[in-house]
Formats: C-alpha cells, sequence, structure tokens
C-alpha cells in the first residue's frame, strides 16, 4: 500500500492589500517536498514571498532553486565572475545596480518565470526592493484601454543595458541560454499583455528597462502608450516594498510582477546573489 504525503500547510503573513506574502517557520533547506510544493503554488499566488532567517550560501541556494524548478544561467551574457554560473551577482562596487523598473531578461525569447535573491553584503540604511503587480495594473486601466492594449506586440531590446558589456568585455560569447551560447542580443517581440500560464489572468507585460517600442504604431504613438501603462504599473497602490535584512531570501513571479531597486545609500555597498527558474515563451490573449 503506497502512503501518498499530506499536502503541506505554510504560515502565510499578506504584507500588501492585494499581493506580496511572508513565509513565516520555514527553514528552506530542510522543507520538506510538500512544502517545496506549496511554496510553488504561493509564489503563484502572491506573487512575491519574504522567508526571513535563513542560512543560505550559493550551494544552498542552488540546491532550493533547483527543488523548485529548472535553472537558467545567472545571466545571458553577465559575467559575475567568482561565483557558480547559476548565480548572477549583483555588486555596487561593480556597477550592479537595478534602479530602472524592470522584469527579469525579458530581452529574451524565454525569460525566466521566476527569481530568487538573497542579500551578502547589506548597506546601513536603504537599497529596498519594490515589486508592482502588472496583473492589477492591467485590471485597474479602463476596459477601453484593456481592449486597446490586448493586441499589441513589443519588441524587448537588451542591447541598451548588456550589448556593450557582450561585444567588449565577453568578447561576443555570453553564457548558454536555454541550451544556446548567446553571441549576439537580437531584440525579441512579446505581447503587452501577458496571460499567466499557471492562472490565466492577463497583465502587462512591458517594462522600462528592456521594452524599447510597441510593433506596428508611429514612435509617437509608442512612447504615449508606454509611457502611459509604466506610470499606471508604478502607481502606489500596485505595489509593495521589502526592506531586506541579512538572512531574508525574496521569490517572486516574474511573469506577473516587475520591480525596482531603490538606489538611495549612497557609498555604502550592497551586494546580492540573484538565481532564476527556467521559464516559457510568453503568451498574449486569443
Amino acid at each position: 500500500m503506497t502512503t501518498l504525503e499530506q499536502p503541506a500547510t505554510l504560515t502565510v503573513a499578506t504584507f500588501g492589500p492585494s499581493f506580496g506574502a511572508e513565509i513565516l517557520g520555514l527553514d528552506v533547506a530542510s522543507a520538506s517536498d510538500a512544502q517545496i510544493l506549496a511554496l510553488r503554488a504561493a509564489l503563484v499566488e502572491h506573487k512575491v514571498l519574504v522567508l526571513r532567517g535563513q542560512t543560505l550560501d550559493d550551494a544552498a541556494h542552488i540546491e532550493f532553486g533547483r527543488r523548485l524548478g529548472d535553472l537558467t544561467a545567472g545571466h545571458p551574457v553577465h559575467d559575475s565572475g567568482h561565483v557558480a554560473p547559476e548565480v548572477y551577482a549583483l555588486d555596487s562596487q561593480d556597477n550592479g545596480f537595478a534602479d530602472v523598473w524592470h522584469t527579469d531578461v525579458t530581452f529574451m525569447e524565454r525569460p525566466p518565470m521566476g527569481s530568487i535573491l538573497r542579500p551578502v553584503v547589506l548597506p546601513a540604511h536603504g537599497g529596498d526592493t519594490n515589486w508592482a503587480d502588472s496583473q492589477l495594473a492591467y485590471e485597474s486601466l479602463s476596459a477601453p484601454v484593456r481592449s486597446m492594449i490586448d493586441g499589441l506586440t513589443a519588441v524587448h531590446d537588451g542591447n541598451r543595458e548588456f550589448g556593450h558589456y557582450l561585444a567588449r568585455t565577453r568578447g561576443g560569447r555570453g553564457n548558454v541560454w536555454d541550451g544556446k551560447e548567446v553571441t549576439a542580443l537580437v531584440p525579441v517581440e512579446h505581447p503587452v499583455v501577458r496571460v499567466h500560464p499557471e492562472t490565466g489572468r492577463k497583465g502587462l507585460f512591458v517594462n522600462p528597462g528592456f521594452t524599447s517600442h510597441i510593433v506596428g504604431v508611429s514612435e509617437a504613438e509608442s512612447r504615449g502608450i508606454l509611457d502611459m501603462l509604466y506610470a499606471h504599473l508604478t502607481k502606489p497602490e500596485h505595489i509593495v516594498r521589502h526592506r531586506w535584512q541579512l538572512g531574508d531570501l525574496v521569490l517572486w513571479d516574474n511573469r506577473s510582477t516587475s520591480h525596482y531597486a531603490n538606489r538611495d545609500y549612497g557609498t555604502e555597498h550592497r551586494t546580492m546573489h540573484r538565481i532564476t527558474l527556467r521559464g516559457d515563451i510568453p503568451v498574449g490573449p486569443n
């Protein structure tokens, strides 16, 4: 007779009115398979999950990520050097900032479905991270605007941020992403409105960091539409904010959020280590 493990129950404390939650009392290094499954479901439901008091090094960070899903390279082109290939190290002493609203790696055909971030060095003050709920932002648009953007496609281009680095620093040889070595950042097209593959909810899938323009409209129209969507996405009622402590671990769903790291700590040092979970090709409304 086979005994099936019962579904795990997590202690969840929401910290935003519509999304974001802290998972209480869970040590991810010793979590059961059922708890990992419950955590994966909570990630989809709450979009941003905070776990405090975790004692992870890079190896444990990677092992936890593998229990949640397949891992990507740390970044398509960036070489973090001293860390494992699955880790992207954002070091403020090496221009490792994220102070523009973005969703991770949307300039690739298959962006990561989720990210898992932990602090390594923190400033005494500042360096908070903010997340915007792209689904709530879409749903709070007026019906005529939703109807207009449902059929639009946008171009995402990583060259503005990483093209020079790939060509000059890496000599045109990036990392392996989706089984191929990245030798050029060819702009890709994604739907302006993404349908979440697990929930079916629609959300905005454009971001100031990597979206260059909307296909099939004039430059002025593209700029006007994108500026409107960015302003709406980042309204305070669509945002939660996290103040970091050492030992924190934060997971977020890239299919339903954008994020921004405050660069308000002057010359103090801030280093964060991130891994990403392999995703799928974004799909828009039918």
